[in-house]
């Protein structure tokens, strides 16, 4: 995340452990049907369950809605200054 950038508020919402609302979103490095990797405003966050799909993403507002069977949500504290992301290549 940039330094200059205001650090934007983290909020995360699991209805039914089937429907999952993120706000704070600053990147998403990888996603698959079984886990999605991606970063907040509060450090890394990784998603791991069974059919999971990324329903709405908008990275001006940092909001990402998700569905399918969560199983866990760990966060952690990698360095992601390592490797460009996913949304670092995409937006070059």
């Amino acid at each position: 995340m940039n330094a200059d950038a205001p650090l934007r508020k983290h909020n995360l919402i699991l209805e039914d452990r089937n429907k999952l609302s993120l706000s704070g979103v600053t990147d998403v490095e990888s996603f698959d049907d079984s886990e999605v990797s991606l970063y907040t405003s509060q450090g890394e966050l990784v998603i791991r369950g069974k059919s999971l799909h990324v329903d709405e993403i908008s990275l001006e507002t940092g909001d990402l809605e998700m569905s399918g069977e969560v199983k866990s949500i760990i966060y952690g504290d990698r360095d992601r200054t390592k490797k460009p992301t996913l949304w670092k290549k995409i937006t070059r």
